[in-house]
């Protein structure tokens, strides 16, 4: 948002300092070429989500639907002093009719996104996976960080660290399948995937490295599609082309990576947060793996981060056939 708006949306609020994230910028801008996308803003009954939401709406990425107790979002918009004159509320008793109804909108085709307002994560995913809303496919659901670290020359995708806790083999399937789909919505035509593990060679007592092989060989088999698999690789493997040279590995994958497939959601969660907090990484969050993607920031998301996270949904939407 330009910064005059969110001035006056947000008394006193820190400037944005985006300068040093170009690649979350360039999404930005490529998704505010296109029509903004119609969004369920699930129970946005805090400052936080409300303003939010009203923030990727002036720049022009969504058109948000305010989906939860109206007296309370009207109550939450004066204390910001947000005009919300220009927008829809679909008025609900509780944060799970905000989930069920946002998630029938989606059905219905009203919106093309939902965006995770003040309820929690589990009890909106749990709206958009029951089979009466109609909007599962054949893949699980799982979350992506859309990574512009500063120190790094490309857009960095990690996954999952949100939803799926343990994955199995076919789990892992889903999740890297979502990743790479996302990576194409985003205009990487064939995404170096870097399957994670401590060690870069097949262990039997190490689960994720067999894990990380048989992947590789589903790929072979085209029962991935999409991308350019490698693994198990150690994290420095995969990031550094010389690390990998030290360690005698020929891989396409090393040093030029876009998508880090982590063993579990433990490990995922640490990365991405060391990444936000010693590198300085900012990122973008969606869930992907249902028939609309879904927005989900943490709490101490900041506006470059929400802002990013609207138009990585926007233009995953397109890529799916949501909207024109």
């Amino acid at each position: 948002m330009d910064q005059i708006i969110r001035e006056i949306l947000v008394p006193n609020a820190p400037r944005i300092e985006d300068h040093h994230h170009e690649q979350l910028n360039a999404f930005l801008q490529q998704a505010k070429a296109y029509d903004p996308i119609p969004t369920a803003v699930v129970h946005p009954a805090d400052a936080n989500s409300l303003l939010g939401a009203v923030e990727a709406a002036e720049e022009g990425l969504i058109i948000p639907f305010f989906v939860g107790p109206e007296a309370k979002i009207r109550s939450v918009a004066l204390e910001c002093g947000v005009d919300l004159s220009k927008y829809t509320i679909v008025p609900t008793a509780h944060s799970h009719e905000s989930a069920e109804l946002s998630a029938q909108m989606a059905k219905e085709g009203k919106v093309h996104a939902l965006m995770k307002g003040s309820l929690g994560s589990s009890e909106l995913l749990a709206a958009l996976i029951d089979k009466k809303a109609g909007l599962r496919t054949e893949y699980r659901l799982s979350h992506v960080f859309v990574m512009d670290v500063p120190s790094y020359h490309k857009t960095l995708i990690v996954t999952d660290a949100a939803i799926n806790i343990t994955p199995d083999l076919m789990t892992k399937r889903d999740i890297v399948q979502n990743a790479i789909n996302c990576a194409h919505a985003l205009g990487i035509e064939k995404p170096k995937v870097a399957i994670l593990a401590a060690v870069e060679k097949v262990k039997p007592g190490m689960q994720s490295t067999i894990d990380a092989a048989a992947l590789c060989k589903m790929a072979d088999r085209k029962q991935i599609t999409g991308a350019l698999l490698d693994g198990p690789l150690a994290f420095d493997n995969a990031i550094s082309a010389e690390a990998a040279r030290d360690k005698g590995i020929d891989s396409e994958v090393s040093g030029d990576v876009d998508i880090l497939l982590v063993p579990d959601l433990e490990a995922g969660n640490i990365l991405a947060k060391q990444l936000q907090y010693l590198a300085g990484a900012k990122s973008a969050g969606i869930v992907l793996g249902a028939k609309v993607p879904v927005i989900l920031t943490s709490r101490a998301a900041k506006p470059l981060e929400r802002l990013s996270s609207c138009a990585v949904a926007s233009l995953v939407a397109r890529k799916m056939g949501l909207t024109l």
